[in-house]
């Protein structure tokens, strides 16, 4: 499920200052933003000297392909703004709002770079070009009709391969004879490529791989046949159309999957099975090496996952590990598993400590199914979260991991041998630290946002210099953005929840401060980090508002215990430890008013803010932005990931249906959702509204035609916020 919190600003620096521009929903949603336009597509080159990105101007009318000498730290233009004109467009010209989405949700690369890392292919809007860096020309690799998306150098250098009408295709680096490897037609089957559920729940990016001497191709073949459809529907020409989204609710059928080994020169397709479960998925594989293939296969209740060795030439497997986490479910979206290169050896992360850590296994290179992979060491251990493998240095045998030791609210960047030796941080000031490394993982880009200093990203030595490649504008000196207060509450069982705190910059005359909740609460995002300050939150907190938010139960970067504690039951718990802190932030602050509090949020957020009027009398006024009504109505993956299967709890899922008790919402509704949101679908918000005009309830409704989950762009973002803070002035004052 996609966290939408509202904004995240872009600028910050410690001491106070006058601000020298005014503050506004507009400033916020310019182009460009506060802090100005960040880098795009960052990249690096397969030899790891050079880390390229696109750098547009504040329109993103006009953008250049730029490259920083990892040696040196120098800058330069490598592709000017004329030719990168066509190569690569800007997102926002895209007109349809689910194709723009995807493409920034998914991060869709609008290049890549050859192996020998003098050429790079360019998807200019499903057209594919090979640019050659030496000549800087670009030369147009397919013209069909159809587009062609996620193109993939051969690691000879020799082919490229892409997917066109859910089939995989492969063309000699000339250009010459483009051959079909799989044929199949019509819409349900796909070979290679990707469907929405795995894209948006088990956060796949490419659904094949190249063997490693470039002979053969692994994909992902998926039916959609029995996949139910849900339609959406363009309301604005006269004649309505209609776009028809395969996408698999509670209980539906899943996509059926199987893997396919296909000879990238005479095209002949061999299948894998990989167990007779119809109902699992497959949600990552590649090559252990040429001619052996691995497979993840996760069950439909996602808490067993069996790592397979697969013979590709006579379609032999084996498991060679079995993951289970009885009573909780395989998260491994943010850490991937990953093989090293130079060793029969694989990083695996794992939950079994009751902490998300890193193991090591190995296995014999030479016969990798000759046995079960072979655990040696768990790499390092403790009361955090590893919350991804960044990179490995091979040649030294270090592993670069992000993680959020000693305190849940930040992230940094960590390094640990191979042996489990020398654990150190790679970054220490307060805040969130993202690093991108190069293959040989001797270079790393580091991105630091803070609460104290702006947004930047610096291209960094392994233990050497690090050189600026972008810095944000200092939003917080222009617009006096202020960091809140970051606070600690105890949860009913004693468990630590961590809030924050933005209080007006000026005290009331009335003496007593109206206070808005800002909730996400589900298993997909926190809302309390140490990070940037929000500048929605200061634009209420002007008007004289208290912001509060604070992580419940069941929200992500604490331990097992505490992210499963919402498992098949969502809405109680987290709604427990809303309320929970809320009493004691009150006992603390009490120039906070209770009688006027308000909520909100969007997403889950959404549906714990209709969960929360619909089950407390606390909240005066709410704003629910794209909520889920009903868990019934979102996708296999996730919800049954957390709630369990539909025929297996019921209740559970019952007691989650806010609809049922639409007719106790207490407070001023705001219900909002975009007509076209593939992924908390319109029906949501339709079904709430017909249950609460059942109940006789009032309330205030808000349509965005034909936007997304994000309901983008300047327009729908500015009448939107706009909307929220008339919405609490009017309701809390």
């Amino acid at each position: 499920m996609l966290a939408i919190f509202g904004v995240i600003a872009v600028g910050s620096t410690g001491a106070q200052t006058a601000p020298t521009k005014p503050l506004t929903i507009e400033a916020i949603y310019q182009p460009g933003g506060l802090g100005g336009r960040g880098p795009e597509t960052t990249e690096w080159s397969p030899d790891g000297t050079k880390l390229t990105f696109v750098q547009r101007d504040e329109k993103g009318e006009n953008g250049e392909l730029w490259y920083v000498d990892a040696a040196t730290g120098e800058k330069k233009v490598l592709v000017s703004a004329a030719k990168l004109a066509s190569l690569d467009p800007d997102v926002n010209k895209v007109k349809n709002e689910r194709e723009k989405e995807r493409r920034t949700r998914y991060h869709v690369a609008a290049y890549l770079w050859a192996p020998d890392s003098k050429h790079l292919i360019f998807d200019s809007q499903g057209q594919l070009w090979l640019y050659d860096l030496k000549t800087e020309t670009a030369v147009q690799f397919t013209s069909a009709g159809d587009p062609s998306g996620d193109p993939k150098f051969s690691p000879d250098g020799g082919h490229v391969a892409y997917v066109r009408k859910h089939n995989l295709y492969v063309r000699p680096v000339s250009g010459k004879d483009e051959k079909a490897l799989t044929k199949d037609t019509g819409e349900n089957l796909f070979n290679g490529d990707i469907d929405w559920v795995y894209a948006e729940e088990l956060g796949v990016r490419s659904n094949y791989f190249w063997s490693p001497e470039s002979k053969e191709i692994v994909f992902l073949h998926m039916d959609e046949t029995k996949v139910p459809i849900y339609p959406i529907t363009d309301w604005m020409p006269t004649h309505p159309g209609v776009e028809n989204e395969k996408y698999p609710k509670v209980g539906d059928p899943n996509p059926v999957v199987k893997l396919g080994v296909v000879d990238a020169d005479r095209g002949k397709v061999r299948w894998i099975s990989l167990g007779n479960d119809e109902e699992s998925y497959v949600p990552r594989f590649g090559w252990v090496k040429e001619g052996v293939i691995w497979a993840e296969v996760l069950n439909r209740t996602e808490d067993k996952m069996d790592l397979y060795f697969v013979d590709a030439k006579s379609g032999k497997s084996r498991i060679v590990l079995t993951e289970t986490t009885p009573g909780a479910w395989i998260d491994f979206e943010q850490v991937e598993v990953r093989f090293l290169k130079s060793a029969g050896q694989f990083l695996w992360p794992s939950w079994r400590d009751g902490n998300m850590h890193i193991y090591l296994y190995s296995f014999d290179k030479a016969n990798p199914m000759g046995a079960e992979a072979k655990l040696e060491r768990q790499l390092e251990k403790g009361d955090y979260e590893v919350l991804g493998i960044e990179g490995v240095d091979e040649a030294a045998g270090t592993v670069f991991f992000s993680a959020n030791k000693d305190d849940p609210r930040q992230t940094h960047i960590f390094a640990v041998q191979l042996d489990g030796s020398g654990f150190k941080a790679l970054t220490t000031d307060q805040g969130q630290h993202f690093g991108n490394f190069s293959d040989d993982g001797k270079h790393y880009t580091h991105m630091y946002l803070g609460p104290q200093k702006s947004p930047s990203i610096s291209l960094c030595a392994v233990g050497g210099a690090c050189n600026p490649v972008w810095a944000a504008r200092n939003a917080i000196a222009d617009y006096g953005l202020r960091a809140p207060k970051y606070l600690e509450f105890k949860a009913d069982d004693g468990t630590v929840l961590y809030g924050r705190l933005l209080l007006p910059p000026d005290a009331p005359a009335s003496g007593k401060i109206p206070l808005i909740v800002n909730i996400y609460g589900g298993p997909a995002a926190q809302m309390v980090r140490k990070s940037t300050p929000d500048p929605f939150d200061e634009i209420l907190a002007r008007k004289g508002f208290a912001i509060f938010a604070v992580d419940n139960r069941g929200t992500p970067g604490r331990d097992r215990k505490f992210q499963t504690a919402i498992r098949h039951e969502f809405g109680a718990v987290e709604l427990k430890d809303q309320l929970t802190a809320l009493d004691q932030l009150l006992a603390q602050y009490p120039q906070l008013d209770k009688d006027r509090i308000a909520i909100w949020g969007w997403s889950n957020g959404g549906s714990m803010t209709l969960y929360a009027m619909t089950h407390s009398d606390r909240f005066r006024a709410g704003v629910a932005v794209a909520p889920v009504t009903d868990q019934r109505n979102y996708d296999t993956i996730y919800t049954e990931r957390y709630m369990g299967l539909l025929k297996d709890d019921k209740d559970g899922y019952a007691q989650s249906d806010v609809m049922t008790s639409a007719e106790k919402l207490h407070g001023a509704l705001l219900l909002v959702h975009g007509t076209s949101d593939d992924n908390v679908h319109f029906q949501n918000s339709i079904q709430m509204i017909d249950a609460l005009i059942k109940a006789g309830k009032q309330f205030r409704l808000m349509i965005y035609p034909n936007k997304t989950h994000s309901i983008s762009g300047k327009d729908a973002r500015v009448h939107l916020f706009s909307m929220i803070a008339d919405h609490f002035e009017r309701e809390l004052k």
